[in-house]
C-alpha cells in the first residue's frame, strides 16, 4: 500500500504541472491584464509599460509560469490587481466554501444513497418509478432556477430558512444553499446506487448469503450495499472538487463570499492572479480526492490489492 501511494503521488506531479500550465496559459493569453486593471480608463503608455515590466508580463509565458510556480512553493500565490494578496482572499473564501461543500456532500450522500437503495430494492415498482421521475426532474432543471425558486418560496414566502447567508456563514444558514448545490449530484448518486443495487441483487454471493439464513438487514448492509458502493464512491470522490468549483451559481444566489464568488469576480474583472491561484488549489483538491477514492476501493472490496 505504501509503495502504491508513493507511486500515485509521483504520478500526480506531472498531472499537476500540466494542468496548471494549461490553466495559466489560457488565463494569461486571453486579454490584457494591465488594461483590465484600469477598467474603462485608458492607461498611460509609460505607466502600462512599467506595470507590465514589474509583473513580468513581457516575459514568455513559460518563464512567467516558472516564476509563478516558484512563488507557490514559497506560499506566495501572487497579488490581485486591487492590491490584496491572493492567499488572503483564499483564507477568507475557502472556509466558507468548505462549509457549504460539507453540507451539500452530507445531503448528497444521505439522501442520494437512501433513494438509490429504495429504488434498487424495488426495481420496477412504484417507489422505483417515483425516484426515477424525481431525479430526472432535478437533473433537467438548471441550478439557478432551482436556487431562485427555493430562495423565494422557502426563504422569502414561507420564512423556513434564511434567503441569504450572513457574513458569519453558519451551518444552519447553509442548509438551503446546500440543498441547491447538492441537487444534481444527489440525483446522479441515486441513479448510480439504484443501478448497482439492482445488478448485484442477482449476483451469486447474494443468493448464497440468503441461502445461509443470514438476516436480510445483514445481507443488504454488509454484502449488497458494500459491493454496490464502488461506482458511487468513484463519483462522490470526484464530485468533492466539482461541488467546490461548481458553487459559483449557488454562492451568487445566496450571497456567500466563497471560492465561486471570488472566481466569478476574478473572471469578470480579468483578475488573472486570483483566477489562476484559486483554480490551482482546486486542481490539488481534485487530485487528492482521486487518490482517496482509489484507496477506499480496497476498503470496500477486500479482493482489491495494491502492488
Amino acid at each position: 500500500m505504501g509503495r502504491y501511494v508513493i507511486r500515485r503521488l509521483l504520478q500526480m506531479v506531472p498531472v499537476f504541472i500540466g494542468t496548471t500550465f494549461l490553466i495559466f496559459v489560457m488565463v494569461y493569453a486571453i486579454g490584457d491584464p494591465v488594461a483590465a486593471m484600469f477598467g474603462d480608463r485608458t492607461p498611460d503608455p509609460a505607466t502600462a509599460a512599467q506595470i507590465r515590466e514589474s509583473l513580468h508580463l513581457n516575459d514568455p509565458l513559460w518563464s512567467q509560469y516558472l516564476q509563478y510556480m516558484a512563488g507557490i512553493f514559497q506560499g506566495d500565490f501572487g497579488t490581485s490587481f486591487n492590491g490584496t494578496p491572493v492567499s488572503e482572499l483564499m483564507g477568507n473564501a475557502f472556509p466558507n466554501t468548505i462549509k457549504l461543500t460539507l453540507v451539500a456532500f452530507v445531503i448528497e450522500l444521505v439522501v442520494g444513497l437512501t433513494l438509490g437503495v429504495i429504488a434498487g430494492m424495488r426495481r420496477g415498482r412504484l417507489a422505483d418509478t417515483g425516484v426515477l421521475i424525481f431525479t430526472l426532474l432535478v437533473i433537467s432543471i438548471p441550478t439557478f432556477v432551482t436556487g431562485y425558486v427555493l430562495q423565494y418560496f422557502i426563504g422569502v414566502k414561507l420564512g423556513w430558512a434564511a434567503p441569504a447567508v450572513s457574513i458569519d456563514v453558519t451551518f444552519d444558514e447553509l442548509l438551503l444553499p446546500g440543498i441547491v448545490l447538492a441537487g444534481v449530484s444527489l440525483a446522479y448518486v441515486s441513479r448510480l446506487t439504484r443501478t448497482s443495487i439492482a445488478e448485484n441483487l442477482r449476483a451469486d454471493y447474494i443468493r448464497t448469503a440468503t441461502a445461509k439464513g443470514l438476516p436480510r438487514r445483514r445481507v443488504v448492509t454488509v454484502h449488497l450495499l458494500r459491493n454496490s458502493l464502488i461506482p458511487v464512491v468513484t463519483f462522490l470522490g470526484t464530485d468533492i472538487g466539482g461541488l467546490m468549483a461548481g458553487a459559483v451559481v449557488t454562492e451568487r444566489i445566496f450571497n456567500i463570499q466563497g471560492v465561486g464568488y471570488q472566481l466569478y469576480q476574478g473572471i469578470l474583472r480579468q483578475n488573472s492572479p486570483t483566477v489562476v491561484g484559486f483554480v490551482t488549489i482546486l486542481v490539488v483538491v481534485f487530485l487528492a480526492a482521486n487518490l482517496l477514492v482509489d484507496l477506499l476501493y480496497a476498503v470496500l472490496d477486500p479482493r482489491i490489492r495494491y502492488a
